[in-house]
């Protein structure tokens, strides 16, 4: 499904009836990656959405509007709107995460309970902020492949290449389809964001934070940082798993989740 939002065509999937559980999906990704929580979350008493972030997936992007994750939670509330969602539990992996905690600031009363996936809380550094620039100028320049080759190697735990090919396959054909201004601007977002490590304690909302213990793009610790800053958070650490939990764990991953909706 499609709708117009601000300005650009958000593509997302509505899936099931009843507790509005609205999934962002990560960087340099898009709403597949939500596949086997939307099977199984729909069937257990969730109404389940996915968005495509603007230049992601088959989302617009308006060369015009400079991206960031003000924008991208801006979109999130209007295609809220324009499904009559009040509030909804809202996860985020990774940049979604970003984007999360964007709306917690800006848009509380429309997040019944987050649940961070792979994420922190804090900002890019110097260094880190240098790389992002470099790689969205190389995404410019030379379209996806630089993006696809500085991922490939970091969104899984090491054992999950040998072990499930077929997810690395799927993944990277993910990666390789996406738009190369979109994920410029998206590097570009993700540069500029914000730091939110002082404003947790603020976040009162029941929260759920997920972290994989192999993560290689965004360590494990970030993870217990979010959680201990957080008023009320439960931690999950799922082993065996890095950056793609819910796709290398999804068992595991989607009990985690059934588990803290039962108990809000």
């Amino acid at each position: 499904m499609k709708a117009d939002i601000n300005g650009s065509t958000i593509a997302y999937s509505d899936r099931g009836k009843g507790l509005p559980l609205v999934l962002i999906h990560g960087f340099p990704l898009c709403r597949k990656m939500w596949r086997p929580q939307a099977e199984t979350l729909s069937k257990a008493g969730c109404r389940v959405i996915t968005p495509d972030l603007r230049g992601f997936g088959e989302s617009s992007l308006d060369s015009s509007v400079t991206v960031s994750m003000d924008i991208y939670a801006d979109d999130t509330v209007a295609l809220m709107d324009h499904l009559g969602i009040d509030k909804a539990v809202i996860g985020g992996m990774s940049m979604g995460g970003y984007v999360l905690l964007n709306l917690l600031e800006r848009y509380p009363d429309r997040v019944a309970a987050p649940i961070f996936i792979a994420t922190k809380a804090g900002g890019d550094d110097d260094a880190g902020k240098a790389k992002r620039t470099a790689l969205a100028e190389a995404c410019r320049a030379q379209g996806i492949p630089p993006v696809a080759e500085a991922f490939r190697n970091i969104l899984f735990a090491p054992a999950t290449p040998a072990e499930n090919p077929e997810l690395i396959g799927e993944v990277l054909d993910w990666i390789n389809s996406t738009s190369p201004q979109g994920a410029a601007a998206g590097l570009i977002a993700m540069r500029e964001r914000k730091d939110y490590l002082l404003q947790l304690g603020g976040i009162s909302q029941p929260s759920l934070v997920i972290g994989g213990d192999q993560d290689q793009a965004i360590p494990v610790g970030n993870s217990r940082v979010l959680a201990k800053g957080l008023q009320d958070a439960k931690l999950s650490i799922l082993p065996g798993c890095g950056h793609m939990v819910n796709l290398e764990q999804p068992a595991g991953f989607n009990e985690t989740i059934r588990g803290f909706l039962a108990g809000l």
